[in-house]
């Protein structure tokens, strides 16, 4: 079978299933605009280009619409140069979130289409006004985020089935393409992301080599920004460290936004550091932009206590890693965090916005370690037995593909 990924960031998602596929005999291809060909030599990584601009003057409430259509434009005309090359695809498994299958249904109508179905937006019950801090209710804003949908909609009629990472993000979607979706998580590398109890992580600017021994508190995100949590986790972390002379700190992320608004200047990563600075000590405080991914998984495998906030939104990675990893996640009582923590069980939850809830958890597992280890093995359970990338996620990807 002939199959043709579309990404904007390829492999995003697909980064084993593509292999995958093609270890099974398929002839595997791929399109995006900054597609990775690096990631994987042995996929034919194929890059569109952007040819045009967006209209000037353009209605603010279809600029995001129209950006997609160019996106769009683009990678269809890329498909079409593969077709005239020989690669027609007989299937097409693409991310719709920047636009690029609007088309390729027009341009290969008997190609099967599966499209990954992330999130679809909602002006209620979901991320957006969830946080009263950055509440925006008026008429445009709810506007754009109706509009935003419209790109979604478009690639979820064409397609023919979709794919959902969990089944709340499943249930954001409309009745009529619910009924497209299967629930797969992209999954999961247990045997690489596992305990280690002879983890280690070096900070050659702070002198320090730090293990299981340390009592550690981990927080991560690709961006430091209210989405995630940041704010009210920084918050919390004055009477966190007051209580625990100990304990130290280990926050990785950027300082951009991938989600929700910006702020109206600088960095949110910066912002809520400065608003508790002088109530920390930050020697104790180790702030670090990105990580290699193996040196991630050794920070995680060190954590005594990984604390993972989000608003009702797309679930983590790291969440996951945390808990394959075999560290204590406090987490946010929030879907989809509920769908995969039982408090108590495998974790702990706390409410988003309670930071003196967020502080007792927290100092609790650092107090009392030992008691923690029956959840930390319950944690690693649960990845096991549900988002395992090789006895769950690809096997599940597998069938889909082959069999429909």
């Amino acid at each position: 079978m002939k199959i043709l990924f579309v990404h904007q960031n390829f492999p995003g998602q697909f980064r084993h299933l593509a292999p995958a596929l093609l270890a099974r005999g398929h002839q595997v291809a791929a399109l995006g605009q900054h597609a990775d060909g690096a990631e994987l030599p042995d996929i034919a990584v194929h890059r569109y280009t952007i040819e045009r601009g967006q209209t000037p003057n353009i209605h603010p409430l279809a600029r995001e619409f129209e950006t997609k259509v160019i996106r769009a434009e683009a990678c269809a005309q890329s498909a079409q140069a593969l077709a005239s090359e020989g690669f027609v695809p007989d299937l097409i498994v693409a991310h719709p979130g920047w636009g690029e299958p609007l088309y390729l249904k027009d341009l290969f109508p008997t190609a099967r289409l599966i499209v990954y179905a992330e999130f679809y937006y909602r002006a209620q019950g979901q991320d957006w006004g969830f946080d009263a801090e950055f509440s925006a209710s008026s008429l445009t804003a709810r506007a754009s985020l109706h509009t935003k949908n419209a790109n979604l909609l478009l690639a979820l009629e064409a397609a023919d089935q979709g794919v959902s990472p969990t089944q709340w993000q499943a249930l954001t979607h409309p009745d009529w393409a619910r009924a497209k979706l299967s629930v797969i998580h992209d999954g999961i590398d247990t045997e690489r992301v596992c305990p280690n109890p002879n983890a280690s992580v070096s900070i050659p600017s702070r002198q320090l080599k730090l293990g299981l021994r340390d009592e550690i508190i981990t927080f991560a995100s690709r961006n430091l920004e209210p989405v995630r949590g940041y704010h009210r986790f920084i918050r919390a972390l004055p009477e966190i460290l007051a209580r625990r002379p100990k304990a130290l700190v280990l926050i990785v992320g950027g300082g951009g936004c991938s989600y929700g608004t910006r702020p109206k200047e600088g960095s949110y990563r910066q912002q809520y550091l400065r608003e508790v600075q002088d109530r920390l000590d930050p020697r104790r405080v180790i702030m670090m932009e990105r990580l290699p991914y193996a040196a991630f998984i050794n920070l995680l495998q060190i954590s005594r206590c990984h604390v993972y906030l989000t608003y009702p939104f797309v679930l983590s990675w790291s969440m996951l890693e945390a808990m394959s990893a075999g560290a204590l996640v406090v987490g946010s009582r929030t879907a989809p965090v509920q769908e995969v923590i039982s408090d108590g069980e495998n974790g702990h939850l706390v409410d988003f916005f309670d930071s003196q809830e967020l502080a007792n958890k927290v100092c609790d597992a650092l107090a009392r370690p030992e008691a923690q280890v029956p959840l930390r093995r319950a944690a690693r359970r649960t990845i096991l037995e549900r988002f395992d990338l090789h006895r769950c996620s690809l096997p599940a990807w597998v069938r889909l593909v082959e069999q429909g």
